[in-house]
């Protein structure tokens, strides 16, 4: 049977005619959509000649007619006729049998809208919008599982031997798990390397935060070469500061302090918050740590008959809040608080916040990858100070820090 010849020049006039009345390039009536849906049939023929070699013409094979499918594309969804042959070993490439996305294109604009935190059902409507076709639940859900491959790869990934400074603190995400709904704790892991360079290295989910947990994360950074921290700033939780200890006996240690401060003030009435506030600030912006003790029992003095309790919270804390005291200004103003690490937080919440619950914890993890991939691009450069922080580490841990860069001093 003679093939049918794709007349170019009746479509160059079709498309040109559609143009001038507006008609879109993609989408169900799109102008493209027959060039694509000749293309890909063609090639298809192409692949099924070169499959029916001599070898398997002598062995009885032949073509057995066709098979029509319904596929998506960026030009629209369209009918896509499929050559068989009779022993069913044609295993076609260019649209292999169970695939129903056709560009990588389409997949990329699904990819992108997912990351920025959009539901399915508002991927679904401006897919129809821009193409003309409806994708299901399903189809979205295998797109965006693509991304798995890649995101398991990301997780293991070989990290450097020495960080400066890493922050570690957790955020909450409701997701579903056997027909309930529950919290979770997303636990992140956020640091600067010696070169000054800003580096996300690991995300983590639990049913709660705990320091039996973070003790599995830091047994998961050492596994993929992290040897030392030279700082790290956590929560206040109860136990971290020990768990690090162990496998970092070398670390020093900060407790943040403006989660000290809102656990301070959970307890203080509204009427006395700001003139306490102005106290401990006397404390914590000391200019150094006997000056900030000293203020520290003064504001026990002032206020210990009404909240002893508060201030024995900052005594029992002291020896990890007041832990940057012990170096420059320089230093004491990046490791002091978790801020970093919240404002990553911020971020992603700006993207997560339409997810009343995750159907999973992959499907929580997909999220947070994409979108950190997004955040992090501007993340490339060097902190605007770090010749001079570099110079006071190399001052306080000799040796231990490595690095590709030379100090300014």
């Amino acid at each position: 049977m003679e093939k049918q010849q794709f007349d170019f020049e009746a479509f160059k006039k079709d498309a040109i005619e559609k143009l001038k009345q507006g008609k879109k390039i993609n989408g169900s009536d799109g102008v493209f959509q027959p060039l694509l849906k000749h293309f890909l049939e063609a090639a298809l023929e192409a692949e099924m000649d070169t499959h029916l070699t001599s070898n398997e013409r002598k062995a009885g094979n032949r073509k057995n007619g066709k098979s029509s499918k319904t596929v998506k594309s960026a030009t629209g969804e369209f009918e896509l006729q499929t050559p068989r042959d009779r022993q069913g070993t044609f295993e076609p490439q260019m649209v292999t049998k169970r695939q129903v996305i056709i560009t990588d294109e389409l997949e990329a604009k699904v990819m992108r809208l997912y990351s920025k935190g959009m539901s399915y059902e508002q991927i679904v409507d401006d897919i129809e919008e821009l193409y003309g076709f409806t994708l299901s639940p399903a189809t979205l859900t295998g797109i965006t599982d693509k991304i798995i491959p890649e995101l398991n790869e990301w997780r293991n990934r070989e990290l450097q031997q020495v960080y400066a400074f890493v922050w570690f603190d957790a955020m909450f995400f409701k997701v579903r798990e056997e027909g309930r709904v529950i919290t979770k704790a997303l636990y992140n892991v956020l640091g600067y390397d010696t070169n000054g360079c800003k580096e996300l290295l690991g995300v983590y989910i639990a049913e709660t935060e705990g320091a039996h947990f973070w003790a599995m994360v830091l047994d998961d950074l050492q596994r993929r070469g992290v040897n030392d921290i030279l700082i790290a700033s956590i929560d206040n939780l109860k136990g971290f500061k020990e768990v690090i200890a162990k496998l970092y006996p070398k670390t020093s240690v900060q407790s943040c302090i403006v989660h000290q401060i809102r656990n301070t003030m959970n307890f203080i009435p509204f009427k006395h918050r700001r003139e306490l506030l102005i106290d401990l600030k006397m404390v914590y912006g000391a200019v150094d740590k006997i000056q900030a003790e000293s203020n520290l029992l003064a504001v026990e003095q002032k206020w210990k008959s009404k909240y002893q309790h508060i201030i024995d919270g900052w005594k029992r804390n002291w020896d990890s809040l007041s832990t940057f005291f012990d170096f420059p200004e320089a230093i004491r103003k990046i490791m002091y608080t978790t801020n970093p690490i919240e404002g990553f937080h911020r971020q992603v919440r700006k993207i997560t916040k339409t997810k009343s619950a995750f159907t999973n914890d992959m499907a929580l993890l997909k999220l947070v990858y994409l979108s950190s991939k997004n955040l992090t691009k501007q993340w490339t450069n060097q902190r605007s100070n770090w010749p001079t922080v570099l110079h006071y580490l190399n001052l306080y841990f000799g040796d231990r820090v490595k690095t590709d860069h030379v100090p300014a001093y």
